[in-house]
């Protein structure tokens, strides 16, 4: 046998290798995501707040519990979190967001709020109001020079 086949063969074994190991981490981390999304909705409690401010920003920046900082993990207080400032009754508080309800959160405004713990997990406006759609995103400089582009040649432009 010729010394690349072998050289071919090993990295073959260990690219499977990989795959089965990312396999059964991926279905381990579904799994615990599982029991926490349970246990999310079995704390879950609807709550009329105000909200003053949303950010994202650093977790020991955000001023949450002490509590909270120990409990996280090493790499995960680096990363910047959705964090929404409220006001709870006479109680000012930071919590965490859900990111895919933090761009429709409405600042300076009162909203009934599904709360789990330290975590909203969905916001909906006082008195039954339905929240207006998140703002659209601005166009980057590629998109508009692709779409001036396509007006000057005529065609139809693209979305």
């Amino acid at each position: 046998m010729k010394p690349w086949m072998i050289v071919l063969i090993v990295v073959a074994v260990v690219l499977i290798a990989l795959v089965v190991l990312l396999y059964f981490l991926g279905k381990k981390a579904q799994k615990r995501q599982a029991e926490q999304q349970q246990m999310l909705e079995a704390n879950k409690q609807t709550v009329s707040m105000l909200i003053i401010d949303k950010k994202r920003m650093r977790l020991r920046d955000a001023g949450l519990p002490q509590a909270v900082m120990a409990q996280t993990p090493k790499l995960m207080r680096r990363s910047k979190l959705p964090i929404v400032k409220v006001k709870i009754g006479p109680q000012i508080m930071s919590l965490i967001c859900d990111e895919k309800i933090f761009d429709t959160v409405p600042v300076k405004k009162e909203v009934k709020a599904t709360v789990s713990g330290i975590y909203v997990t969905s916001v909906k406006g006082l008195h039954g109001k339905q929240l207006d759609a998140p703002p659209a995103k601005k166009k980057g400089r590629f998109r508009r020079a692709l779409e001036a582009a396509q007006e000057k040649a005529g065609a139809k432009p693209v979305k």
